[in-house]
């Protein structure tokens, strides 16, 4: 169906009953939903993810009832799927400050954030554990003890107990909500 307003522009209303559909799909079991998803696409789906059901079935019956992408939308997309000269850094001349450009750089994507528990690479942590004094020194990318590269502060106390510990806590690290660090008042073993 299709509207004029007062401005004179038409405005495309969905179909009532695609609206009527939708709606119980809403409610529908999962069942219900691959049984819905079979009939309309006429395939089993592997999907048990309901709301992943819901949304391609429900715009699989407003595609039916309203019309598919054109050819030429369905091309354009086509063309930006396949699209190699897509940037990942910005142009040499794009950053301009004061009159001068800013060199830009590929950023690390897989390089995780580090932790503001831990203090900055160069630092030693240190920690009594039964007599004798553990020092660990932070790297760039992990911890040094006992002259061996370690991935993580938890591997380092697993290697110095024996047993299960999460590192932060191990070496005092932790902090309550308030962000102070917390005072040790437990005995030292």
């Amino acid at each position: 169906m299709t509207v004029v307003d007062a401005h004179r522009e038409e405005t495309r209303i969905v179909n009532n009953t695609v609206l009527m559909e939708v709606e119980n799909l809403r409610r529908a079991t999962l069942a219900g939903l691959r049984e819905k998803y079979r009939e309309i696409f006429q395939e089993e789906t592997r999907s048990r993810h309901r709301e992943h059901l819901f949304r391609q079935i429900a715009w699989r019956l407003q595609a039916l009832a309203e019309g598919d992408l054109s050819e030429r939308a369905r091309g354009r997309a086509r063309e930006i799927a396949r699209d190699a000269d897509l940037r990942t850094v910005a142009p040499t001349d794009f950053f301009i400050v004061n009159g001068e450009s800013v060199r830009t750089t590929r950023g690390e994507r897989n390089r995780r954030e580090q932790d503001s528990r831990l203090p900055l690479p160069g630092a030693l942590l240190s920690r009594k554990w039964k007599g004798r004094t553990i020092l660990v020194e932070v790297l760039a990318k992990g911890f040094r003890y006992d002259n061996r590269p370690y991935s993580s502060l938890s591997a380092i106390a697993v290697a110095v107990t024996g047993t299960r510990w999460n590192g932060l806590a191990f070496f005092g690290l932790t902090r309550p909500a308030s962000g102070e660090r917390k005072d040790r008042t437990h005995a030292e073993k």
